[in-house]
């Protein structure tokens, strides 16, 4: 897209990032790891709903490989067997956590009836990349075997993510094919599925929004250096067979250099036989789920994705 040529921003859209700009704060990649994990949670404090009120929210643990592993819960009932969707946050592998994503995890356990339950994957720089993505494979294991304990039907499960967390969702939903365990639903929020690829959308919105080129190269570099097993564990477009793979929902936003990685992972899937359903937002941005103060645009994608679940849980 032209330089001179006005990019499509709605108009709330635009404002927002005109109001976030005009506060100066210094962007996250401008800070040290610490501080930027702060200003995130800050950020997404400032601009999500607070959570949803729910009779059930339990904190817990999940033994991981390095560790214990914090997790929490959220339903809207206590009844038992309740279909259990696993969570994985976004941050670039390096910010982020539970509490960046509870306003949205709560609201979808609301609406969708389902226990919801995210996880604090371990992150980088201090623990590399894949550490994190086996501490979701750990989660996603001790649901279908110990999920029983929590009174939830590992028969009946989905999981999900948003932006790292879409790529790390993707990831489980191969590796979950692969264990022959089954999964309803692979729920992804703009999800990285490739490294280094300088798309279309990437070039008009790289240095456009606040998830620009400076920032993703930012997560890159602090989250490389573990072992890599297989390629297509951090870059699931590249997986060498995607027939069987969970059926998919994808949310997408407009205005993101990650889009065209959504519609290149919808592509790749329905080639494999696999059904997708892809919901595009116009005129929002990257982490737009996470700024329903402002943008209604994410408690129509939470209620999408609650209606997703629903559908894929139905017996």
């Amino acid at each position: 897209m032209a330089e001179d040529k006005p990019l499509p921003f709605a108009a709330h859209t635009q404002a927002l990032m005109d109001s976030i700009r005009r506060a100066g704060f210094p962007p996250i990649s401008q800070q040290p790891v610490e501080m930027a994990r702060k200003a995130y949670a800050a950020g997404v404090g400032a601009m999500a709903h607070p959570p949803v009120p729910l009779p059930r929210v339990e904190s817990f643990t999940i033994p991981g490989p390095a560790g214990d592993i914090p997790a929490r819960l959220w339903a809207s009932t206590h009844d038992k067997d309740l279909p259990v969707f696993l969570y994985l946050h976004g941050g670039g592998f390096v910010v982020g956590g539970i509490d960046t994503c509870e306003a949205m995890c709560s609201q979808v356990a609301h609406q969708s009836g389902a226990a919801v339950v995210a996880i604090d994957y371990r992150l980088a720089p201090e623990h590399k990349y894949p550490a994190g993505l086996e501490d979701c494979m750990a989660a996603l294991r001790w649901l279908v075997e110990h999920g029983h304990t929590k009174h939830l039907d590992a028969s009946r499960m989905a999981v999900g993510g948003d932006s790292a967390g879409g790529t790390l969702a993707a990831i489980l939903a191969v590796v979950a094919r692969d264990a022959d365990i089954p999964l309803r639903l692979q729920a992804l929020f703009y999800p990285s599925v490739q490294v280094g690829v300088r798309t279309e959308s990437f070039m008009t919105y790289g240095r456009a929004t606040f998830l620009n080129a400076e920032l993703m190269k930012w997560f890159e570099n602090h989250a490389q250096g573990g072992h890599l097993s297989e390629r297509w564990h951090r870059e699931p477009l590249h997986a060498p067979d995607h027939r069987g793979v969970a059926p998919a929902w994808i949310g997408l936003a407009q205005c993101d250099p990650l889009t065209d990685d959504g519609y290149l992972y919808a592509d790749k899937l329905r080639a494999a036989g696999v059904p997708v359903e892809l919901q595009v937002w116009p005129g929002v941005i990257h982490d737009f789920i996470n700024m329903g103060r402002f943008l209604p645009e994410a408690a129509q994608a939470h209620t999408a994705l609650a209606e997703a679940l629903k559908k894929a849980f139905a017996d």
